[in-house]
């Protein structure tokens, strides 16, 4: 596994990107995993529906992309994890690894003493019922990308424009809410070692390959 901690990066050209390394890796590419944050930027998934923007004040870009789900936010002082997984070869269903990315959210925000839980048909994680995490992925030739979000510490009124997720009337909260004083980074590392804890390790390409028996 190769860790990237890329700092605060431009929406599309971190999306080229993801595309890029996908469709260019083989049988024995290591997975990587990208940490990082966003200038504000709204993504609308394959299904998104415009009107989900219910206005814009601050001019903030809006980006049609290849993942699922609805319409979200990113921006300074969120937490973004890329997951550029190679499932086959984790022996991982796609929606074992959403499973796998909420777990490791909700055992991140017990550390900082919060009690998060998943919400059926919602992908996600919630605190009360507000949403501190987003998921959302793509999935090309048994290989993942994009992944999650946290709102650590950020301007969550670009939240209010939107209804966040295809939700209406869904509130967004972050780590500061509740007293928690964490920066992106730290919180990108504890959120990283349960990611490692839960990945399954990978299987080697010759692990797959039938045995050969002996000539008579």
């Amino acid at each position: 596994m190769i860790i990237k901690r890329l700092g605060l990066v431009e929406y599309e050209p971190a999306l080229e990107a993801m595309r890029v390394f996908t469709a260019g890796r083989g049988d024995d590419t290591p997975d990587e995993i990208w940490l990082l944050e966003h200038p504000p930027v709204y993504t609308l998934g394959q299904a998104g529906l415009p009107e989900h923007l219910l206005r814009n004040d601050a001019g903030i870009p809006l980006v049609k992309i290849d993942r699922g789900g609805q319409i979200t936010y990113h921006g300074p002082g969120q937490l973004v994890v890329y997951l550029l997984l190679d499932l086959h070869r984790r022996r991982l269903k796609v929606r074992e690894l959403v499973s796998l990315m909420e777990q490791a959210i909700i055992d991140t925000l017990a550390e900082y003493g919060l009690n998060a839980v998943r919400k059926d048909g919602a992908p996600g994680v919630y605190i009360d019922g507000a949403k501190v995490a987003a998921l959302g992925l793509r999935v090309r030739n048994g290989c993942s990308y994009h992944g999650l979000s946290l709102n650590v510490d950020m301007d969550l009124t670009p939240f209010s424009w939107i209804n966040p997720c295809g939700y209406e009337g869904l509130k967004t909260v972050q780590l500061r809410d509740f007293g928690v004083i964490e920066t992106v980074a730290g919180a990108g590392e504890r959120l990283l070692g349960h990611l490692d804890r839960l990945l399954p390790p990978p299987v080697s390409p010759a692990a797959d390959a039938p045995a050969m028996s002996a000539a008579p």
